[in-house]
């Protein structure tokens, strides 16, 4: 899998590029920013408004009315939101290759993280219904990062230890197991290999990882 317009610049001769690929905008839209709840939330403060308007001895066009009235704050909110999906999407590109993972990140400024597996402790995969989900890194002790230079690349509320994430990837479990390998090859024969685990009730490793 590509991304067109990707590039890494200075790449030694000897890494290889394995995945490249960005955020799915709707997913970022659904899971990051949360839209199904909001809807949830402006749809129950909208009928709240109606039910105060009925309640106050206003008719069922008045209450239509009031709730026509406030309509348009939420839609430009979650306008906005899905505006704000796209362009992370747009301007956010991840590359896997068998030595690091790089995130080219930025809606206002480009910025661009390089994470070798040498620092990496383990990994997680958070999937969802529709197939895309989150793969995170946690680093080894001595190893951080603040997490308001990553958000929203970064997994939520882990905030004294930061981890970084690739955000609502198409088809992420062929892509955490592509990690997976990698990250096992990098470790080489030590005692000690980076596991990938599923986010799930049990955290099972992945094909290709090795855990402890």
């Amino acid at each position: 899998m590509s991304a067109a317009g990707i590039q890494l610049a200075a790449l030694p001769r000897s890494e290889r590029v394995l995945w490249q690929g960005a955020p799915a905008w709707r997913s970022v839209f659904l899971h990051v920013f949360h839209a199904r709840g909001l809807v949830v939330y402006f749809a129950l403060m909208l009928a709240g408004r109606a039910a105060f308007v009925v309640a106050d001895g206003g008719g069922a066009a008045d209450a239509l009315l009031a709730v026509l009235v406030l309509l348009p704050a939420p839609a430009f909110a979650l306008g906005m939101l899905a505006l704000l999906a796209w362009l992370v999407g747009r301007t956010s590109h991840y590359t896997i290759t068998d030595r690091r993972i790089v995130m080219h990140v930025g809606v206002v400024l480009d910025v661009t993280f390089n994470f070798p597996y040498t620092v990496v402790e383990s990994a997680a995969l958070k999937r969802y219904a529709d197939g895309s989900g989150d793969l995170s890194v946690a680093f080894l002790p001595g190893n951080q990062i603040g997490y308001a230079h990553l958000w929203p690349h970064a997994r939520p509320w882990r905030i004294s230890r930061v981890e970084p994430a690739l955000r609502c990837v198409p088809d992420a479990a062929a892509v955490a197991n592509l990690l997976g390998q990698a990250l096992a090859e990098a470790a080489g024969g030590s005692r000690r290999a980076p596991r990938v685990a599923t986010a799930a009730s049990i955290e099972t490793p992945l094909q290709g990882a090795t855990t402890a």
